[in-house]
This record gives C-alpha cells, structure tokens and sequence, in this order.
C-alpha cells in the first residue's frame, strides 16, 4: 500500500489489522515530513475502513523512533524557510491520533523520543519491551518538549512528568509501565507472535494480556519521593531553589540535576515549566495549539538553532545560550511564547 512514504515508512494490511512501519533504521528512524504526511493520510482513510479494527505501529532497526529530523529543520533556517509546516502537520497529526476511534497500538522496542513519542504515546495502547527507553530530550538543544508533551507529561504524576521535561531523563520500561507513558510491557521476543495474533482478532485487549510481562520500576522510592518534593513546586524557581537547598546539604540527587539542567538552554527550560504547567488544565487539541505558538517562536529565535549546531554539526562544541542564565529570562520573554499568533494560528 502506498500513501506517499516512499521508501521511509511502509503500510501493510494483515487480517484486521493496519500496520505501519518505520523504515529508516540507519537514521534512527526520525520523522521526515513526507512520513508525518504518509501517516496521517493512512490514519484517515484506515479509520473510514470498516475492515481495519486496529492499526499498529512499529519499526525497523534498534530505535523505534528517535524524534524528528531536526537537521531538517536546521537546514531550512539557512535557506530562509523555517520549518513551519512540517510541525503544523506533525501536530495535526498528533491530535488525530490521540482522538482515533479505533486501538491504535504502538510497538516500541527500542529509543523513542520526541517526534517518536508524538506519533506513540497518544495512542490507546503503547507497548513496550525491555529494549525500551523513553526521553523528552529537547530542552537540550534549546527546544521545548512538543508533540504532545504539555498534554502526556502533566498526567504522569508525583511531578514526574515535570522532572522528565526539565532534565530530559531517559527511562527504561519499568519506569515508562508504573508512570503511565507504557500500558503493557512485554518481552521483544514475543512481539512477532502478538502481530499474528492481533490480525486474527477484532480488538487487541486479549492478546496483549498473553504477553503481558511486568516489568518492575526502576527510579527508587527514595528518588521519586525527591522528585516530587522538588519538581511540585509553583514555579521554575523555587524548583531550582529546593534542589540548591538540598545540594548544599550533600544531597547526591540535588547535585546531579542541578549539574544536568545547568547544561540546558535558560529560555528552554523556562518555556518547558510554563508549558507543562498550562497543559495540566487544557484539551490535547488546546495544547497542541499552545505548542504551535511556542513553535512558531522558537523558529524565529536563536536556542534551538544553536543546540542543533552543537548535538549535529560541530559536535562536542559547547552551545553558547541567549540568554545564558535563567536569572536572565524574563517573565515577559517566556509569556512572549504563548501569545496568539497574527497569522497561522
């Protein structure tokens, strides 16, 4: 079947079932718009199709899907045509899927980050084997956790959504099954044997309960109970204030985030609380339409465009942020990312 992926995302009909494949192993499997596209296209016509009870989405390779492909977006900023459609169509995408009527059930046995968990984790079953590892990197490179991300992390609870924003921790199956980002885990091996037994079926529930293998949580309960106790506070601030707190007082998990969210663009970071925080109260498609407008100046800006030069272009070179210090951020400058858009809204 094809619905104009070319060669980067292939769809199959077996039995009941619509399968979507990722087909870009060497890239890690990131998003180009021509997938987002393809996708989106099957969705709709899949979800019209009386014969297709269930899609399912998976991939090629050891990652599942490591995000977008942000040299894309990089190199359309030198061209002077910022990749604005692209993510207008990746976050139409990504509210399709989160009100598709029929299961929508993501295999993810491997990386899955950004991009990948937009077009995953929205879905109404994300499967997840021991290969597994979840990440909302983006403050990283002078971004902010998209596709979703104000909608998914707000409902992970004890603050653990916030905590997995600010820092761009990964986390492994256990963790990703007890958060609430998983809703089944499972062993990779079996992951052929689920495919043929979901085709036979109408609806997935009862095979994936023949797979089903808990996975315990990984993060410790002592860490958890200082997430939550750091990451709850009101505003970006006081977070960072209780983690100084607690380093000062020899806390060896103060002192490693406070290390790891130094390394993190300001304006980032500022954007990302605000957004997690709003999001908490707001409709997939209303966060979605919030993180178009964060988009839209992030594009404009200069973060994001010099943390890809240095995760992909002059790799190793340290990114020089504007502003370079969170006590630099100005309230206005963080409100400026939310206001409605003159145009493109």
């Amino acid at each position: 079947m094809d619905f104009g992926g070319g060669d980067e995302i292939r769809f199959e009909r077996a039995g009941a079932l619509g399968i979507v494949t990722l087909t870009r192993p060497k890239a890690l499997n990131a998003l180009t718009h021509r997938m987002v596209k393809a996708l989106a296209l099957a969705l709709s016509e899949w979800e019209a199709d009386p014969n297709v009870a269930t899609v399912v989405l998976k991939a090629e390779g050891r990652a599942f899907c490591a995000g977008g492909d942000i040299m894309d977006v990089y190199r359309a900023r030198q061209t002077g045509a910022p990749a604005f459609q692209f993510f207008a169509d990746e976050y139409r995408l990504n509210a399709h899927i989160s009100r598709f009527s029929k299961p929508y059930v993501s295999l993810i046995d491997g990386i899955v980050m950004g991009g990948g968990v937009g077009i995953s984790c929205h879905g109404s079953h994300r499967v997840m084997t021991e290969n597994a590892q979840f990440a909302m990197p983006e403050v990283g490179i002078g971004f902010f956790p998209d596709v979703g991300g104000s909608h998914l992390l707000p409902d992970l609870g004890e603050s653990f959504g916030m905590y997995l924003g600010l820092t761009g921790a990964r986390i492994r199956y256990g963790d990703a099954l007890w958060s609430g980002i998983a809703t089944h885990t499972t062993k990779a091996e079996l992951l052929p044997g689920l495919l043929e037994r979901m085709a036979a079926m109408d609806e997935p529930e009862a095979a994936l309960r023949e797979v089903f293998s808990p996975a315990r949580r990984e993060t410790e309960p002592e860490v958890l109970r200082a997430i939550g106790r750091h990451f709850s506070k009101p505003t970006l601030s006081a977070v960072m204030e209780s983690l100084r707190r607690s380093a000062t007082d020899g806390d060896a998990f103060a002192e490693q985030t406070l290390a790891t969210v130094a390394t993190k663009s300001p304006t980032s970071l500022a954007v990302t609380f605000q957004s997690i925080t709003r999001g908490s109260r707001r409709s997939m498609d209303d966060c979605m339409r919030m993180e178009y407008r964060i988009l839209r100046r992030m594009l404009d800006g200069h973060d994001l465009y010099e943390g890809i030069r240095c995760a992909l272009v002059d790799k190793g070179d340290k990114p020089r942020w504007r502003p370079d210090s969170l006590d630099d951020v100005s309230d206005a400058d963080v409100e400026a990312h939310f206001a409605p858009l003159d145009e493109g809204e």
